[in-house]
């Protein structure tokens, strides 16, 4: 896989880098790969699907309802390995090879993200829309993607990090989420990290309460 660059990344990276918005902080990051296998990719996709071949035989042993199951009847092993792929490039450092198919969940729509992202980004929108003007933060945001990978033809997935040493899980934060946009026929992903950080020195406040009173404030305002 190869680094793309994109200057309507960059643009939007330089925003949300390290967005200072009072009590909290938001940091955001986009990057876009291309999926033609590089260097060791082939050595490495071929070991990725050889585990996952052996994971879900096992797991079809024992529960043949399982995650893994469902979200592989929808996508390929193949794009199974480019997720993890991607990964593996964008924290080098980092064995991923744990990682398995349970941990991507594939969004319906553009706008489920885009609820998640209205929700969770409206400080940051308030922000852009004040500092840099023109077209809202989301729209720009879905021009960038579109001009990397084609949204239309998009498949849009979540990555939930299930390991402590995970490089994706942003401790400390009070939300963090990732995203990758997949498109098979341009063989392009754009991953896409925001989470957001409390500026406020805490005496003897609990990072749980601090959670839950954020959480309380989100869900007020959901469309569920």
């Amino acid at each position: 896989m190869k680094f793309l660059e994109c200057a309507a990344l960059d643009r939007l990276n330089d925003f949300l880098g390290n967005l200072n918005l009072g009590e909290r902080t938001v940091k955001g990051c986009l990057e876009a790969y291309s999926c033609k296998h590089a260097g060791t990719d082939k050595k490495l996709s071929i070991s990725l699907e050889t585990e996952i071949l052996d994971y879900l035989g096992k797991s079809s042993d024992t529960d043949s309802s399982s995650p893994d199951q469902n979200i592989l009847t929808r996508t390929s092993r193949r794009t199974l390995v480019y997720l993890v792929l991607t990964l593996y490039h964008m924290y080098p450092d980092y064995d991923f090879s744990a990682v398995k198919a349970h941990q991507f969940f594939a969004e319906e729509s553009w706008d489920s993200f885009k609820q998640i992202f209205d929700t969770y980004m409206l400080e940051a929108s308030k922000e852009w829309a004040e500092t840099v003007g023109g077209a809202c933060l989301l729209g720009t945001l879905f021009k960038a993607l579109d001009e990397v990978v084609k949204l239309v033809d998009c498949e849009i997935y979540s990555y939930v990090p299930d390991s402590e040493a995970d490089p994706l899980l942003d401790r400390g934060a009070i939300w963090s989420f990732n995203f990758l946009f997949y498109n098979r026929k341009l063989k392009r992903i754009v991953t896409f990290q925001f989470s957001c950080f409390s500026n406020l020195i805490t005496d003897g406040l609990l990072v749980d309460e601090m959670h839950n009173e954020y959480d309380e404030e989100i869900f007020a305002d959901m469309d569920i």
